[in-house]
């Protein structure tokens, strides 16, 4: 039996982790009490004797917690930026080419971001296949439940009031375009800039869309929305969790309107692709707490173990 050890564990990921694997059997979940969850000694003691250690931290608590970790058998699953783009550490998103491979050989995991986790499956396909360019200027959007922004946006959506309606209802951010996953975009995308993205807040607690609009007349010649859709489709036909919906997909819609919330509590990305003469539309649906976080984590940890992917993710 393994043992794993939650840093970080009354936060909003942390809490879903151990949501996932509470009811396995073959994990052995290492606790520590409110009161030592700050005691830098008992967390090192715990740190060091699980066989794996997720870290739910903000960036600088993540770097502190891997200092602390002496013992080279405790492998990492980082869900902060702080690593993502490090030389030393694997990306965690098996179904991009290779890495499934490079997750299972390493012990120093960083967990995706939500936004990029959908970008990165949307666009590194079409890259990888040469059919667009990497020095293309992409623009990606999104809207996202507010648990992604943690404890304070939560507060912030859960205590709305009619002074504040209009203000809080749907919020863009990243109007001045330095948001935190724009490094994890760029490079596991395989881009040579950074993408023009705009993230909105909306006010739903979790699930999210994230989009890529692809003009088609600035990709590889005679290209369409059809290959692209089928480019998407053979990408990844092998895997449980990314499922590609038929080309101009109505029957996921409401009344014309594809809802953010359709995968949560799920850890599936589904992916979309809408098309006219001219335009291409690609959107990703998932769990922003799900396959954009936790749900991840633990896909990763599974793979990590050498056991079924989707153990405590069904």
């Amino acid at each position: 039996m393994k043992t794993v050890y939650v840093d970080g564990q009354h936060g909003t990921t942390g809490l879903e982790i151990i949501n996932r694997l509470e009811a396995r059997n073959d994990i052995e979940l290492i606790r520590i009490t409110h009161e030592k969850r700050r005691n830098a000694s008992d967390r090192k003691k715990l740190l060091n004797e699980a066989d794996l250690v997720f870290l739910c931290l903000p960036d600088d608590a993540a770097r502190d917690s891997v200092s602390l970790i002496k013992n080279p058998e405790t492998r990492i699953i980082d869900s902060s930026t702080a690593y993502r783009t490090a030389e030393d550490w694997v990306y965690g998103l098996p179904e991009i080419s290779g890495q499934r491979e490079k997750i299972f050989k390493s012990g120093r995991i960083s967990n995706p971001g939500c936004y990029a986790t959908g970008f990165i499956l949307m666009l590194r396909p079409l890259i990888e296949k040469k059919v667009v360019s990497p020095s293309y200027p992409v623009v990606t959007y999104s809207i996202t439940g507010y648990s992604g922004g943690g404890k304070g946006m939560i507060s912030e959506f859960e205590n709305i009031s009619q002074h504040n309606l209009q203000e809080i209802i749907c919020r863009p951010k990243n109007l001045h375009m330095g948001h935190k996953h724009l490094p994890e975009m760029q490079k596991m995308a395989l881009i040579e800039k950074q993408p023009h993205f705009l993230p909105i807040v909306g006010n739903f607690y979790k699930g999210m869309l994230v989009f890529l609009p692809v003009f088609t007349e600035n990709c590889s010649q005679g290209i369409c929305g059809k290959q692209i859709h089928q480019i998407l489709a053979d990408y990844y036909d092998d895997e449980q969790f990314v499922k590609v919906m038929d080309l101009n997909n109505e029957e996921k819609l409401n009344n014309g309107f594809l809802s953010p919330l359709g995968c949560n509590d799920t850890n599936r990305v589904e992916l979309f692709v809408y098309e006219n003469k001219e335009q291409t539309l690609i959107v990703a649906r998932l769990d922003n707490l799900g396959k954009g976080a936790s749900g991840a984590a633990v896909q990763n940890m599974n793979i990590l173990f050498g056991v079924e992917e989707f153990l405590g993710l069904e």
